[in-house]
């Protein structure tokens, strides 16, 4: 592989007898990666089924190899979300960060939706995730990739962190910033980054990553954490960036993170000096299975604890829909539809804090502080919408659910022709109840059918179908 001579030239004079050891590492194989989906199945449960030989990630519990030439984003099983596709060492800032069930979390350079979803799946649909990216182009990727792995209870925002600051202050528990960044790190898995290395050099994209950061702290509840991440071995964009962070926010501290497996400490010397920044991660490509990345986790000293806005107490204003009841009023009669699709196609109940915009019904697990002015890509769980007097589900509601929560299903084999006929959009023919049916692989759902007679009606979206 041909590196930028700037690069080189820098890095030989940071890395000194490391460097030739380094560089090598651009001539190995990559190595590729994906991460169990634990919405969705248990990582125990998905080493029976996977037709994958997987190593395991060792800084991730969820994370595996996988070998070159595999094709894990053509099985049925992507389709069904049971696992997410994504670089063994992106595996790594979400893992530090360890989103629990219940608390407020902000992903706020979230676009693809790798590390979300890795946060959602620690959340166990529990709290509320905000994931956000001010790329437009870039949130459809990321709203699709929440839907694909089941999400319940994530908001995709398409904002500055600017306007979110003045939305959500003191709100988070927890926030991850995968900043934007040169992409040295991504070398040896995208040509394309070393291409733009000369457009994005770490001087743009430090200014870019300090507008970001300094807003982070307004947005952080006293007491909270975040992480800090790149993909690059840029020290100006990672230990000296953290130093000058540290040095505009004295009330945070730097949390030691886990090296596991060949993982570094940051360099104190690349930064401003202090010990401090050995608690940071560097990821090298040529002391481990995986590209290149940084790594900090930084905690907000506790203060007294503020109230934060529209804050109730409890599950931050939990609201429950029970029959006959409407939990909001902005829920219209129309309501009842919803109720009906229930009791006639599932056999589970729904419940959390509903929402009906455009005619499109989405469901929460709690109040949000007032976003009127937010752009937002999504509400929460994009539950169907109301035609006339019927409900229509959507296909985020179907792979959202299990098998056994609706009535009545299909279950097709992943090594069937007909489970790649209804990826592809086709109709099947086959008997079954007369009615809106879930289309599930070796027991978990890809999505709506709707049964007449001797076929199956095919409702998989059009956006989202296998062509090849």
């Amino acid at each position: 592989m041909k590196l930028p001579e700037e690069f080189l030239l820098k890095m030989e004079n940071l890395l000194g007898k490391e460097y030739g050891e380094f560089v090598e590492s651009f001539n190995k194989p990559r190595v590729y990666g994906l991460r169990v989906n634990t919405l969705k199945i248990s990582v125990e449960e998905f080493l029976k089924i996977s037709p994958f030989y997987l190593e395991p990630v060792p800084w991730a519990t969820d994370g595996f190899y996988y070998a070159e030439g595999e094709s894990p984003g053509k099985h049925p099983y992507y389709f069904a979300g049971l696992y997410y596709i994504q670089e063994p060492s992106a595996m790594f800032p979400a893992a530090v960060l360890d989103a629990k069930p219940g608390e407020r979390v902000l992903d706020l350079c979230a676009a693809p939706g790798g590390k979300t979803v890795q946060l959602a799946a620690g959340m166990k649909g529990k709290g509320l995730l905000v994931a956000n990216d001010i790329n437009s182009d870039r949130v459809k990727a990321l709203v699709k990739n929440i839907e694909l792995c089941g999400v319940r209870n994530a908001v995709v925002t398409n904002e500055t962190p600017e306007r979110l600051a003045h939305r959500f202050e003191g709100f988070f528990d927890k926030i991850l910033v995968d900043a934007p960044c040169s992409g040295e790190g991504m070398f040896r898995k995208d040509e394309e980054a070393v291409r733009s290395w000369e457009k994005y050099k770490c001087e743009k994209c430090g200014e870019t990553q300090w507008d970001i950061l300094q807003w982070v702290d307004r947005m952080l509840r006293p007491g909270g954490s975040f992480v800090y991440s790149t993909c690059t071995f840029s020290p100006e964009e990672d230990e000296r960036m953290i130093s000058r962070f540290m040095n505009s926010f004295p009330e945070y501290q730097l949390v030691d993170v886990p090296k596991p497996a060949g993982i570094s400490c940051g360099r104190p010397e690349w930064g401003d000096g202090s010990e401090a920044l050995a608690r940071t991660a560097r990821l090298w490509p040529h002391r481990l299975k995986g590209e290149g990345h940084f790594t900090a986790l930084l905690r907000k000293r506790a203060q007294a604890e503020m109230k934060n806005p529209g804050e109730k107490d409890g599950d931050f204003g939990r609201v429950t829909a029970e029959r006959g009841q409407v939990s909001n009023n902005n829920i219209h009669v129309g309501f009842a539809a919803f109720e009906d699709f229930m009791e006639e196609c599932l056999n589970t109940r729904i419940e959390g804090y509903f929402e009906i915009k455009g005619g499109n019904l989405y469901c929460l697990p709690g109040e949000l502080p007032d976003v009127s002015r937010i752009k937002i890509a999504k509400f929460g769980w994009y539950l169907g919408e109301f035609s006339r007097d019927k409900f229509i589900p959507s296909h985020s509601l179907a792979v959202s659910l299990k098998k056994g929560d609706i009535k009545k299903v299909v279950d097709l084999s992943s090594r069937s022709k007909e489970v790649l006929s209804y990826l592809r959009g086709e109709t099947l023919m086959m008997e079954g109840e007369k009615g809106m049916t879930g289309v599930c692989v070796d027991g978990y759902t890809l999505g709506w059918g709707k049964q007449m007679g001797d076929m199956l009606k095919n409702l998989y979206p059009k956006g989202w179908r296998k062509m090849n």
